[in-house]
């Protein structure tokens, strides 16, 4: 049986993948550059949302 990966991380899985502070990943997500939702009272971060949020500071970061 395979386990299928989610589509949207919690905050703290955020904060592992990017090894950030949680205060530092809530300064992303209200400053728009890490898109997100809230379902109920729990916020969520889609995938591809911090996947292009790390495409593009690898890309702003490399020049």
């Amino acid at each position: 049986m395979t386990t299928a990966l989610p589509e949207a991380l919690t905050v703290p899985e955020v904060m592992a993948a990017l090894r950030m502070s949680r205060s530092k990943v809530y300064d992303l997500i209200r400053s728009r550059q890490l898109p997100s939702f809230t379902a109920g009272r729990s916020r969520r971060v889609p995938v591809e949302s911090l996947r292009a949020f790390i495409v593009q500071q690898t890309e702003e970061n490399a020049a």
